[in-house]
């Protein structure tokens, strides 16, 4: 695996072999079972492409980032891979000057890889889909099959429609980046902002760590992990990101929705179900669901789709397009709460 900058801290291999080993195969189906939910979800993202196209009037060049259907391990893989390009410069800029000794290098890049795979081991089980926007060099769109059938079954789902649901938010998010050119180079930009921030010296990651400890010893969660671990300067730029993640999220379960009641017959059914099952499902899994910001996640998907319906209602589905024109056009983590403010600075 390229180990990139941040190779001599995290050891990415080791990160893929626990990742692999905690988030097993997924549910048993059988060989045909498999290929025909393999063959679905990828007739079903390739479908969603002009449905996306057609709701939404962004128009994806075609043979841009590839479609890829994946099994847990693979995910694991694949993001491992992610994780290395995009925290390279945030890890150079907290290691700083320091240069551990062999043993040191061993041991620590054992821990924190070790760490890396519990959350990718977690994560691994759960992810339906995923467009990865760090992979060259157009970023790829992941359809984790296990995932989609366990979920349906858990659901009681017909699997058809359920994934062709699946689809329709995750091709809108491959659509977002394709259509939209400029939007990857912004978010890699934005890391690389956030990197630059980071100090080798600063305190603020050491006493994070003791919190993170504190609430899972504690059986509670105040804030996610990048709360606990960012200064507020940092946090003024996760704003940011948050804004335009919320943004995304929002979007994609737009599109999802006005697309669905066309296209799937039981996409209202669907609907209310994976809501409550979006709440987490026991103590252990809604703290940690906290520690990693995905109860932020899930307030990135309402306010986001929130914010998209009024900008729609407001000023129509041309005047919502004004915000893919350029970066400034993004709306603000304020913004995103308070439609009318971004339809003001926008359309006056």
């Amino acid at each position: 695996m390229e180990q990139s900058g941040s190779g001599s801290f995290i050891d990415w291999d080791y990160a893929v072999r626990i990742g692999t080993r905690i988030v097993g195969e997924g549910p048993e189906v059988t060989a045909a079972e498999a290929s025909a939910a393999v063959e679905e979800l990828r007739a079903g993202a390739n479908r969603a492409t002009g449905l996306v196209r057609d709701f939404t009037g962004l128009d994806a060049p075609a043979g841009t980032a590839p479609i890829l259907v994946v099994d847990r391990a693979s995910w694991v893989r694949a993001n491992a891979d992610s994780f290395a390009t995009a925290l390279g410069p945030v890890i150079g800029s907290v290691m700083g000057d320091r240069s551990p000794g062999l043993i040191g290098r061993t041991i620590g890049s054992r821990v924190t890889g070790a760490e890396v795979g519990l959350l990718l081991g977690f994560m691994g089980s759960r992810v339906l889909g995923q467009f990865d926007p760090f992979h060259d060099p157009h970023g790829r769109l992941l359809l984790v099959a296990p995932n989609v059938v366990h979920v349906e079954q858990e659901l009681g789902a017909d699997p058809t429609d359920f994934r062709l649901w699946v689809c329709l938010h995750e091709e809108t998010h491959r659509v977002q980046f394709t259509a939209v050119p400029w939007m990857r180079e912004h978010l890699m930009s934005m890391v690389a902002t956030i990197a630059a921030t980071m100090k080798s010296d600063d305190g603020a990651l050491d006493e994070g760590v003791k919190k993170v400890a504190s609430a899972l010893r504690e059986g509670s969660g105040s804030g996610s992990l990048v709360e606990m671990v960012s200064s507020p300067e940092q946090r003024a730029l996760i704003d940011q990101v948050t804004g335009m993640m919320s943004l995304l999220e929002g979007h994609a379960d737009v599109v999802m929705d006005g697309v669905g009641p066309e296209v799937i017959p039981s996409v209202a059914a669907i609907r209310r179900k994976f809501t409550e099952r979006r709440k987490g499902v026991g103590p252990l899994d809604r703290i940690l669901r906290r520690l990693l910001g995905l109860d932020a996640k899930m307030a990135q998907y309402r306010d986001g789709a929130n914010f998209v319906r009024a900008v729609i209602a407001d000023v129509g589905m041309d005047g919502f397009n004004a915000v893919w024109a350029q970066a400034e056009n993004l709306p603000s983590k304020a913004e995103i709460l308070e439609p009318e403010l971004w339809v003001k600075r926008i359309h006056g």
